[in-house]
């Protein structure tokens, strides 16, 4: 019983700490012509290091520009920073054209994010806003999220077994 107790006491201590977001990316731009192509634009900022992917898609009738290159420039909104512009790596995911880039973010804050596209076939741009949160605990967030399901089972068997040795005796 102390260690439920325990384990109790530590869930409370942790909620404080409310983790803003915590799981898969989420998009920031859906569907939007820019420049010579149509991108989305998902992610996962988190401070420390953010991720985000962009999505290509060929306009109607149109391909996707072999020479594209894709840049993602972020500022925080006070300007207390310069921008920090960083190159996205292209990558082929089963028919899909994505670019992929890792952002440093320093502080929990509105970012300005701007999106460039550059290819001979033309340019584009487009920008959009996050707020980098805290990253969560890792795979130790399995964990902390399970413990709860794990003390009412903990707590049912205990029942269950007591239940049982009492009426065999």
């Amino acid at each position: 019983m102390k260690m439920l107790v325990a384990v109790v006491a530590l869930i409370l201590a942790l909620h404080g700490q409310a983790f803003a977001h915590n799981g898969p990316p989420f998009p920031i731009v859906v569907d939007k012509p820019v420049g010579p192509c149509v991108i989305s634009v998902w992610t996962d900022p988190d401070i420390g290091q953010g991720s985000f992917f962009v999505m290509i898609q060929p306009p109607p009738n149109g391909s996707i520009p072999l020479d594209l290159t894709v840049q993602l420039s972020v500022q925080p909104v006070s300007g207390r920073l310069p921008e920090a512009t960083y190159r996205a790596e292209r990558e082929d995911l089963r028919g899909q054209v994505q670019y992929k880039t890792l952002v440093n973010f320093d502080v929990q804050e509105q970012w300005r994010v701007r999106v460039q596209l550059n290819s001979a076939q033309g340019t584009g741009e487009t920008e959009a806003f996050v707020e980098p949160t805290p990253p969560g605990l890792g795979r130790w967030d399995l964990l902390l999220y399970l413990l709860p399901f794990l003390a009412i089972g903990f707590l049912w068997l205990r029942a269950f077994v007591t239940k049982k040795h009492k009426t065999s005796t």
